[in-house]
């Protein structure tokens, strides 16, 4: 669900210029984007690795935690689209 949301969140801003340019439609931009953000969902495992390499005690990772983490998530990008607030969904993508 996660995904999800941030994807419909950003696919206007990663579309924008194909739309624009006209060098795709609009359908088969938001196709293309939903289908690598649907991709990306399944491909990437480098958080997790990361995670899983000892940055975090797995013993402190309960469903609770992971619960919380996707709720919060899913609300901020909502809350954000809503308003039509465009921040950064990660905070690597802050630094950039």
């Amino acid at each position: 669900m996660r995904q999800f949301t941030n994807g419909f969140h950003d696919t206007g801003n990663a579309m924008a210029t194909s739309i624009v340019t006209g060098a795709l439609p609009p359908r088969v931009a938001v196709g293309v984007s939903a289908v690598l953000n649907l991709a990306g969902a399944f491909l990437s495992t480098a958080v997790a690795a990361t995670i899983a390499s000892g940055l975090v005690d797995s013993h402190d990772v309960t469903l609770t935690v992971v619960f919380a983490g996707l709720t919060g998530s899913i609300l901020w990008n909502l809350a954000t689209w809503f308003l039509s607030v465009a921040p950064p969904s990660l905070p690597e993508e802050a630094s950039s």
